[in-house]
């Protein structure tokens, strides 16, 4: 599974980056807002900083506007998603993108049926939404595992890209169920590196070298 970090924190970024584990990432109009800097300048940087996928998410709302803005922001750079909402403007818009050859991301996915739309209008991802969905007492997990039955039944090279992810369990989950990729803050991804075995295993060791006077250099 491609692990996509969801920020647009340039630093966050350049230190997992570093260690390989960013295959891509995504933004949205909140995390640049967080950031405090102009979307194209950002967005640019990211580009710049990353080989994979930047998801640059659009602001209209009607399909014309959002085709131009679109153009506009897959002029930053070649690894540039248009990021667009699973609205009926956001398909046509998506239709019209990818038929011009631009990569897209149809964001705002809170069902199968949606997510058999944005397949049959040439979406490169979909974006479900995990944690929006479990905050309202449903499975989102179970939406991942019934849009990979549908897109592996008919053959759709749609990519799953779990979002919207809020712990270290959903990462794994969304892994095992088949997801293509996961997109999550960093606090998330370093999380994935913690258990109260591994810390309790190794306060012991560092303990009992302490008391052996080990040294190594």
């Amino acid at each position: 599974m491609k692990f996509f970090v969801d920020t647009a924190d340039i630093e966050a970024i350049r230190e997992l980056n570093a260690l390989g584990m960013v295959d891509g990432v995504t933004t949205n109009p909140s995390l640049i807002l967080k950031s405090g800097r102009d979307i194209l300048e950002v967005t640019k940087e990211i580009c710049d900083l990353v080989d994979g996928p930047v998801s640059a998410e659009v602001i209209a709302l009607s399909a014309e506007e959002m085709i131009s803005e679109g153009r506009r922001l897959a002029e930053i750079a070649e690894n540039i998603v248009v990021k667009v909402p699973l609205t009926w403007d956001g398909l046509k818009a998506c239709a019209v993108l990818t038929g011009e050859g631009r990569m897209v991301n149809v964001t705002l996915c809170f069902s199968a049926n949606q997510a058999l739309l944005a397949a049959k209008a040439g979406a490169t991802f979909i974006s479900p939404f995990i944690g929006r969905l479990d905050d309202l007492n449903l499975d989102g997990m179970e939406l991942i595992h019934d849009i990979r039955t549908i897109y592996d039944n008919y053959g759709y090279e749609t990519q799953i890209l779990a979002a919207s992810i809020r712990s270290a369990n959903h990462m794994s989950e969304a892994a095992k169920i088949g997801a293509d990729v996961a997109t999550a803050p960093p606090a998330v991804i370093k999380a994935m590196a913690n258990h109260v075995l591994t810390d309790k295993g190794l306060d012991a060791f560092v303990k009992d070298a302490q008391k052996a006077g080990i040294k190594i250099v």
